[in-house]
């Protein structure tokens, strides 16, 4: 018999090792199988490639959301608290809160350019500054902006804003800041109650708590004060701001429903045109009265005044248009931080006290003002997580019964196998 020995070939291109057998005289024999076989493995590696580049992008979205959502959170947090500390400082030697407030006002001239601008930036079809304005004032009718819809639609929002914006100054002037951007918070309770009221919302029990909760929390504060008239004047400013705050955000849903970005841009473009058409002669009538009065023009510092609008105008854009990189709950969210921020300021640069009571109807408004924020499904979705946890319970529950039974059956057979081997 011819002996064989078994010989390994060399490696083909694609890398598939193929063993085949040859006698002496060098003649080969084929194994049954002469094609090559390949192993699939660059297909796994292929799909484990695709997989980890499918994490990788998907890590990455999610970092760029939380950075998007630290960085607004920061922004409202910072540019609320700092409009609010440096309007207390400023009117400390420049007791004119009407100027200051039609001085921010006017700088809402330039939230539809800001607009234009990013529209310019992003936008694949690039309008002219004409074409983008007639197609933003459809959001007022058909015919676009009249000064009939001038007056029914934009005045008396100029109107409320001025006031709510003039009012909370005021209340600086009387009390901390942290107590007036506290109950500032309870507009979110305002606008529930109106919008229940006026427009037939969904009534939501926790929301009425939040609102109780809202009512408490003012009277607590005052409470805290010793109900003394200084404190009473300032909080009973902050509210009526806080309610002219809640009455602009109705007012707008009745008359105007829901705005796109370019048509906020030019609606509160518009407010800064109403500002300095029909709001400038009020500054001018306090001067003249001596309700606010300085020496000169010089005294005015010019400085803070432009601090304050930037400060504003930097909040009121985020507000507005934040919604577009984040979640509006941290928008809010990051209102609630700037009462701690106020509280820091307040406790190294007055002479706040914060005893219990007070404590307690900050945390109390500010737990009202979270509860606002709950989504209007959060029951349905609290009733599935706890069906949920009950199920899985209820399952862990049979599987520990089935394993146990199973533990004692297989017990009780391997002492009937020992007594049948004893008995055998």
């Amino acid at each position: 018999m011819k002996k064989h020995s078994a010989r390994v070939a060399p490696l083909t291109a694609c890398n598939s090792p193929v063993l085949t057998l040859t006698n002496v005289e060098g003649e080969e024999c084929p194994r049954d199988s002469p094609a090559q076989v390949e192993v699939p493995v660059p297909a796994a590696v292929q799909r484990t490639g695709r997989l980890n580049r499918f994490c990788v992008k998907c890590s990455a979205a999610l970092l760029k959301k939380i950075c998007w959502a630290v960085v607004v959170v920061i922004s409202v947090c910072s540019s609320w608290s700092g409009s609010t500390q440096l309007a207390r400082f400023t009117m400390k030697n420049f007791d004119a809160p009407g100027v200051i407030t039609w001085f921010a006002t006017i700088w809402n001239f330039l939230f539809f350019p800001l607009y234009y601008l990013g529209h310019l930036c992003k936008s694949t079809e690039k309008q002219s500054p004409k074409e983008r304005y007639r197609e933003c004032c459809r959001f007022f009718g058909e015919n676009g902006l009249t000064i009939k819809l001038f007056f029914i639609k934009v005045a008396p929002f100029g109107f409320l804003w001025t006031l709510t914006n003039y009012l909370y100054l005021q209340a600086i002037r009387q009390i901390d800041t942290t107590d007036v951007s506290v109950l500032f918070c309870c507009n979110k309770a305002f606008v529930f109650l109106l919008s229940w009221i006026v427009l037939r919302d969904r009534f939501l029990g926790v929301r009425i708590v939040a609102a109780i909760l809202a009512m408490a929390g003012i009277v607590l504060l005052n409470y805290a004060d010793g109900f003394h008239s200084h404190s009473v004047i300032g909080i009973a400013l902050v509210v009526s701001s806080a309610s002219a705050s809640a009455l602009y955000k109705v007012l707008f849903k009745l008359l105007l429903g829901s705005a796109k970005f370019g048509e906020a841009a030019l609606f509160l473009t518009l407010l800064g045109v109403f500002n300095v058409a029909f709001i400038t002669c009020i500054p001018v009538i306090l001067y003249f009265t001596k309700v606010e009065h300085w020496n000169s023009f010089e005294d005015i510092p010019w400085g803070n005044l432009c601090g304050i609008a930037i400060l504003l105008l930097t909040f009121n854009i985020i507000v507005n248009f934040g919604i577009a990189v984040t979640n509006p709950t941290l928008i809010s969210l990051g209102i609630v931080l700037s009462v701690l921020v106020n509280a820091v300021v307040d406790h190294y640069t007055s002479d706040i006290v914060f005893n219990g009571v007070r404590v307690v109807a900050i945390l109390i408004i500010s737990s009202g003002f979270l509860l606002l924020l709950l989504p209007e499904e959060w029951d349905t979705w609290a009733l599935k997580l706890l069906t949920h946890i009950k199920v899985r319970k209820k399952e862990e529950t049979i599987e520990v019964q089935g394993e146990a039974g199973q533990s004692f059956r297989n017990k009780s057979k391997g002492v009937q196998s020992l007594e049948s081997t004893f008995m055998h």
